[in-house]
């Protein structure tokens, strides 16, 4: 599941973000939203989030059961 809708992404889901330096090489970072960051609705790039650990990025997927 992308990530580009805010309906869909709530902390607490474990995700797969691009952090702002990994732009370029799209390197995933995987980890649990704590915050949402992003106001709209929608964004084309992705929802922007705060990790658990304090890591802010786009997220590119919600991981799933079953999806590695």
């Amino acid at each position: 599941m992308n990530g580009q809708q805010r309906s869909a992404i709530r902390p607490g889901l474990v995700v797969d973000i691009v952090l702002k330096q990994h732009q370029r090489t799209g390197q995933l970072t995987r980890g649990v939203v704590k915050d949402l960051l992003t106001n709209s609705p929608t964004h084309p790039h992705g929802i922007k989030v705060r990790l658990q650990d304090g890591q802010v990025g786009r997220v590119k997927h919600i991981v799933t059961e079953g999806s590695s």
